[in-house]
């Protein structure tokens, strides 16, 4: 009997054994409450299955290079890197370090040509800015546009081009279009009240001098009012497309025929999204690819709204920003796929929470590090993955 209880004991213990080995497990790969099978980033992200970490790889943007590297930027440095990101060789950009330092929301490119194309704001002349509650405006603020070339791979740079003094909110989005042109998105501050538009710059040269297209200008008074932060693609008819961040519940869509000099037919989409930025991409595939905020978490149908106090913003809008979606069209964006959660803040992520606490996972960044292969980063919330194209086209 004595031993029959001991060996009842030592049964029980090996369960609970068992037991908390099969609990640990599941909590290491992420199928702990509130997300599915997956696992977690360093930074405390969930990931889905079928997307992998990539703890410790730079931000982005980057570029593929011809020897098989690749390239991105930060701070005032071009990084290159031979080991898909495992150790990088510096080189400087400028001449003058201390007169430049580019933000985290910027744009890179490699032409057909070889030429390396930088857009960014210059947080070093960052000025003026001084919201005023009275007057729903920062009179005179300023953020400018700069633009910086390689001719050699990213080793050496050409003296930067200005392009305006006005502030810029964010720059987020660079193409070569099937005419050799390269055009990317900007934003410029507009005052009486303050609020923001949108526009882009083309280079018939490779970047050497850039025309700079009609601002678009939806109104909005606020800070984070106005169309904003936005990402373009070229559609198999030739025409650009665009789509733009706003406080109204979905992205806007402007088109250009001319290669971004000129842009029309604004109007709404039917692509739900938060207050946050978006990034198209076309795949080796010929799909476009989506990158973004959705207006709501996955199944719910609502999310707490900020602004419409004519500081914040005229309206208010959902910032959630709390899980990062992906979907595929396979029609130029006719249709979308179903979009799905490639990543869901949780309570393990410490990082740049938003008004309230809420986490944040934004501001995504997308290469195609080989065909069908997706290196996706964000700068809010830090998140490294890639993912195979097939294994979320559904």
């Amino acid at each position: 009997m004595k031993r029959n209880r001991v060996n009842n004991s030592l049964t029980t213990l090996l369960g609970l054994l068992c037991l908390c080995s099969a609990v640990s497990a599941q909590n290491k790969n992420g199928s702990d409450a509130g997300v599915g099978p997956g696992s977690f980033t360093e930074n405390g992200a969930w990931i889905p299955q079928g997307a992998e970490a990539m703890d410790g790889l730079k931000m982005g943007p980057f570029v593929n290079l011809p020897n098989g590297g690749i390239l991105t930027i930060d701070g005032y440095q071009c990084f290159i890197s031979s080991d898909e990101g495992l150790h990088w060789q510096a080189y400087p950009i400028f001449a003058d370090s201390m007169k430049y330092d580019i933000r985290p929301e910027r744009a890179l490119i490699r032409t057909s040509s070889g030429v390396i194309i930088l857009a960014f704001a210059n947080d070093k002349e960052r000025a003026n800015w001084n919201w005023n509650p009275e007057i729903s405006d920062s009179p005179g603020a300023i953020l400018p546009t700069y633009t910086v070339r390689s001719l050699d791979g990213g080793k050496t740079w050409e003296e930067p081009q200005k392009l305006h003094d006005e502030w810029t909110g964010a720059i987020r989005d660079i193409i070569e279009t099937t005419d050799g042109n390269i055009v990317f998105t900007t934003m410029m501050m507009r005052h009486n009240p303050g609020h923001h538009t949108v526009l882009t710059y083309t280079s018939k040269d490779q970047g050497k001098s850039w025309l700079r297209s009609n601002v678009i200008d939806l109104g909005g008074v606020g800070h984070h009012s106005g169309v904003t932060e936005s990402t373009l693609v070229q559609l198999k008819d030739g025409r650009l497309w665009m789509l733009m961040r706003t406080n109204w519940g979905t992205f806007w869509e402007v088109y250009s025929n001319d290669d971004g000099l000129k842009w029309d037919d604004v109007k709404t989409t039917t692509i739900d999204a938060s207050a946050s930025p978006g990034l198209l991409k076309r795949l080796a595939s010929g799909r476009l690819v989506l990158i973004w905020n959705r207006r709501n978490p996955e199944g719910q149908h609502s999310y707490p709204l900020v602004g419409g106090d004519l500081q914040w913003s005229e309206t208010p809008a959902s910032v959630h920003r709390e899980e990062l979606s992906i979907a595929f069209s396979e029609d130029d964006g006719k249709n979308w796929s179903k979009p799905v959660v490639i990543a869901k803040c949780t309570p393990k992520m410490k990082y740049m929470n938003l008004p309230g606490g809420a986490k944040d996972l934004s501001y995504p960044y997308a290469l195609e590090a080989k065909p069908g292969e997706l290196w996706i980063t964000t700068w809010r919330g830090g998140l490294r993955l890639k993912l195979k194209e097939a294994d979320f086209v559904r």
